[in-house]
């Protein structure tokens, strides 16, 4: 169960999406929200405190953190004014940090969780905000919320979509997905270029997952490489499935980089909240 939450809450881009459903979702599963904001510290502060000596380096050092921190906390007391309206038992940490040491330090805290809620990256937009998802999904060992910068209000868990290849990324997705898998009015697995032969076929899935009281349909299609993310997409708007659960990042991130890939696909242009789990 998802009783004990993290969100990282931007600051440097927009924090409503994330607040609202965090906030949102802690208070249907009577959890505990902990917020978690940093502010950057730039790299030319950084190189000053590598190759700077004396007061004057110090105390223009100690200034960039200082406004990093102003930053952190402008966004977590955002966050603070929701936590308090809704009632929901919660706390927060603002943190002042390089880029390069970030991502570590908000993944090792999300460990600890048994749900990270982030903002979907924005290409289009140059934040350090953008790598905090991939950081959290890779090196925090449990799923990962991530809502569309484009979202308004709570996520709607009534129709789930799992998008299913039966790797074990995908496997490990739909375990973490329980929670909500078990309370949803209905469930669509997505099956994209599968032969849906063996032991973890669709269909499969679907057997496992009636033992668990959980009634599934499996939707079949067939798209080129690059496209089945969008295939993917697709599926959730004309079935109106508001949440989806997959794996992410079957292969390295330099390749997914370099190659594409439905991870990447879904971390550019998703329309829906996705539960991930690497």
């Amino acid at each position: 169960m998802f009783r004990n939450i993290m969100v990282h809450i931007p600051s440097e881009r927009p924090v409503r999406p994330v607040i609202d459903v965090a906030v949102a979702l802690t208070l249907a599963r009577r959890a505990h929200l902990d917020a978690v904001a940093i502010g950057y510290e730039s790299m030319g502060a950084v190189g000053m405190m590598v190759g700077g000596v004396g007061a004057a380096v110090a105390a223009m050092v100690g200034a960039e953190q200082e406004r990093a921190m102003e930053r952190a906390n402008a966004a977590i007391s955002v966050f603070e004014v929701e936590a308090k309206l809704a009632e929901i038992p919660y706390g927060t940490r603002a943190l002042a940090a390089i880029p390069a040491e970030a991502g570590e330090t908000i993944s090792a805290l999300a460990r600890l969780y048994d749900l990270s809620v982030v903002l979907q990256p924005e290409s289009s937009f140059s934040s350090y905000d953008n790598a905090i998802p991939q950081e959290i999904l890779f090196n925090s060992g449990g799923p990962m919320l991530m809502v569309p910068y484009i979202h308004k209000g709570p996520i709607d868990t009534q129709h789930v979509g799992i998008a299913w290849d039966g790797s074990r990324l995908a496997a490990r997705a739909v375990r973490d997905a329980m929670p909500f898998l078990t309370a949803a009015k209905a469930v669509t697995v997505i099956a994209v270029n599968r032969q849906d032969a063996g032991e973890v076929s669709s269909d499969q899935l679907v057997r496992h997952l009636a033992r668990r009281g959980i009634r599934a349909r499996v939707q079949r299609l067939t798209a080129d490489r690059g496209i089945v993310h969008g295939s993917i997409l697709s599926i959730a708007a004309e079935s109106n499935i508001g949440l989806l659960v997959m794996g992410g990042f079957g292969h390295s991130r330099l390749q997914e980089r370099i190659l594409g890939g439905v991870t990447r696909g879904i971390f550019d242009s998703m329309t829906v909240p996705v539960l991930m789990s690497h």
